[in-house]
């Protein structure tokens, strides 16, 4: 949604990825639009089951079956990822797209040592010997923070801690130097001055190897410290868009404001918390209208029959609101 098309890098444009059951079409993403620009962190924010995370598999064409991405472009560096063959996708996943996923423990193979499974992404996507690759992993593992990087080598996965794994997901992530990497919650399951860490060479790998990322996450905190750019999804929607020092500055949709209101320390400490009242709708059950229109404090009649479309308010400012609409 930047209009200066040589920073683009990534763009999606009306991507819709469903579920076929027996019983009904489950929309997961619904028309999602986003732009990733070259060298910014794009925070995609939601609760879960919003469609974050089927987004982001929509990208790296990794959607489970019985789901796929039934409509829309995904253009990245100018080619449209959906009309690439399989062949040709090996080529971009993890060589020019990468991801972090949520679990290191369910990405790492538990049988093989930490540093081959860094040295075999290596070896899939150069041509660099087998000795090169092995000082490259060892390099690799010094970059995100072992001390003692031999050792850490010869380990198993159930050796390391939580923020241990994760740091050798994002050496495999970074590895081949790709242009952008795709980070769904790789802090959920760390404590707060592990997950800090994580954020902090999360941020120094951005800069040093000059990669874009789309952070995926639930925690308004991390983006607010991470990212430049945000959107909040809502299921299966883009509901916002925008800067993210405008959007803690003043939210657009009534969503996002509920949002901060309902996170410490984001209102100030003198703000009593709130609640959005009701529940995330089902992806099989969604209401009529505006999705969020049965949790809304400002409802009004068309919101309950027609959905809104996405409307641009500014540069990098598009919300999917009726208060926003004539």
């Amino acid at each position: 949604m930047i209009n200066l098309e040589s920073q683009e890098l990534l763009k999606m444009s009306d991507v819709n990825v469903s579920f076929f059951t027996e019983s009904s079409v489950i929309r997961a993403a619904d028309n999602v639009n986003l732009t990733i620009n070259r060298g910014e962190i794009y925070g995609l924010v939601g609760e879960s089951g919003s469609g974050k995370t089927m987004t982001a598999l929509s990208i790296m064409r990794l959607v489970p079956p019985p789901g796929q991405v039934i409509s829309g472009k995904i253009l990245f560096e100018g080619g449209d990822l959906l009309q690439l063959s399989e062949k040709q996708l090996e080529d971009v996943r993890g060589r020019r797209i990468s991801m972090i996923f949520q679990e290191p423990m369910t990405s790492l193979n538990p049988v093989f040592r930490v540093g081959d499974q860094i040295a075999e992404i290596l070896s899939i996507h150069t041509d660099m010997t087998r000795k090169d690759i092995k000082e490259k992993a060892l390099q690799l593992l010094k970059n995100v923070g072992f001390d003692e990087p031999e050792q850490k080598y010869i380990q198993y996965p159930h050796q390391l801690s939580g923020g241990q794994r994760q740091r050798i997901l994002i050496a495999i992530s970074i590895a081949c130097k790709p242009s952008l990497v795709i980070a769904d919650e790789p802090t959920t399951a760390l404590d707060v001055a592990t997950e800090g860490q994580i954020i902090c060479l999360l941020q120094d790998c951005i800069m040093q190897y000059q990669m874009s990322m789309l952070f995926i996450t639930h925690n308004l905190h991390v983006i607010k410290s991470l990212g430049n750019r945000i959107g909040i999804m809502y299921a299966g929607r883009i509901l916002e868009e925008n800067m993210v020092v405008d959007f803690f500055r003043e939210p657009l949709h009534p969503y996002s404001k509920g949002l901060l209101e309902s996170v410490i320390g984001l209102k100030g400490d003198d703000k009593k918390l709130k609640t959005i009242p009701g529940f995330v709708p089902k992806l099989s059950e969604l209401p009529q209208g505006c999705k969020f229109h049965p949790r809304c404090n400002y409802v009004m009649p068309k919101c309950k029959d027609e959905e809104p479309s996405l409307l641009k308010l500014g540069e990098n400012k598009w919300v999917r609101c009726y208060l926003y609409q004539n």
